[in-house]
């Protein structure tokens, strides 16, 4: 007797095939845990050669190559790298984010050089004429392109909370996700490098922060007159006029200059080709003052016609004749010298 059965000749065959199904049965059952084991080792397997891939170049996904994942495991294991996670944490704090917190506050320093540069150059030509009783101002606004502002606001997520240290493993990975995004795209991207190289440039260059523009302004008032977002529309003497503002804008931003400042170490030499040749008269008066208010040494090459407007800025003239144009001949005259043969020759 097996149990509450009592076995007899006559039952044997009954429980020979009872004893068969259960078997089998039990069999079946761990033919599928088998299966589902052997389905999810694979999965596994998959899922690390496709986020390691370097490091499975030669595993393949398949029950087959469990020696391979074996002796990576082992590997990973001799390292010990989670004895190291706590210490990643730490550099992540102390070295990588707090080196993007320092790239972000050096672009924020650029940024207040271009505003404290740009009101440098106001105070100079708020003493200037633009025109009778109104001068000119160079305005900065914030650029609102979307790239521009993602980079920013990218920025500041990665640094946020950062300085002030947490233990919490998902602010560590998050954080690191964020830097390596920013990183990845300055490197440059597989298949969007191009893209991304111009993306770079245009967003860590501070000047494509701004949107820049002049505003025209009463002296009585402050009020302002006219708003300049480019030259269109306007006269020639107007768009000379703007022209040159922008030139010394750019001169002055370009070398760090000082206003009115008489001595100094900074580069001055300006060569100017072509110089008023087809401008009034009161435009180039206007850019020349501007040079001098710059403290500018000028090179400035201008046909003989408009000697009389550049006389009283220059200290001497240089005459190039040609004969036919086959040689050329320069003459130098100080202004003094060239003013005295001007009027003996006066009748």
């Amino acid at each position: 007797m097996q149990g509450d059965v009592n076995l007899t000749i006559e039952s044997c065959d009954n429980r020979e095939k009872e004893l068969r199904e259960a078997i089998q049965a039990r069999l079946d059952a761990h033919a599928k845990t088998t299966q589902r084991l052997r389905d999810a080792i694979i999965a596994a397997m998959r899922d690390y050669v496709r986020d390691w891939p370097m490091d499975t170049r030669e595993a393949d996904a398949s029950i087959d190559a469990a020696g391979e994942f074996k002796r990576m495991l082992d590997a990973l294991q001799a390292d010990d790298l989670p004895r190291f996670a706590e210490r990643f944490k730490e550099l992540l704090n102390e070295n990588t984010i707090r080196e993007i917190a320092g790239f972000q506050s050096q672009l924020k320093r650029e940024r207040e050089t271009i505003r404290e540069r740009i009101d440098t150059i106001n105070s100079s030509l708020q003493a200037i004429d633009y025109n009778p009783n109104r001068y000119i101002a160079l305005e900065a606004e914030t650029n609102l392109d979307a790239d521009l502002r993602d980079f920013q606001q990218d920025l500041r997520s990665c640094t946020e909370g950062a300085l002030t240290g947490s233990h919490d493993e998902a602010y560590s990975e998050a954080k690191f996700l964020q830097v390596k995004r920013i990183i990845e795209r300055f490197r440059g991207r597989e298949g969007s490098t191009e893209m991304d190289k111009r993306w770079t440039k245009k967003v860590t260059d501070v000047r494509n922060w701004f949107v820049f523009s002049a505003s025209e302004r009463w002296r009585e008032d402050d009020r302002e007159h006219e708003h300049y977002t480019d030259a269109g529309g306007k006269s020639g003497g107007q768009k000379e006029k703007l022209a040159y503002t922008v030139l010394a804008a750019s001169l002055a931003y370009q070398f760090g200059l000082e206003w009115g400042v008489v001595r100094s170490r900074s580069f001055r030499f300006v060569v100017i080709d072509e110089a008023f040749g087809r401008g009034s008269d009161e435009s180039a008066r206007y850019g020349l003052e501007l040079f001098k208010r710059m403290n500018l040494q000028l090179l400035i090459v201008t046909p003989l016609q408009k000697i009389h407007i550049i006389e009283p800025y220059v200290a001497g003239l240089g005459f190039v004749h040609s004969e036919e144009g086959r040689q050329s001949m320069l003459r130098y005259l100080t202004i003094g010298q060239y003013q005295a043969e001007r009027d003996a020759r006066q009748p």
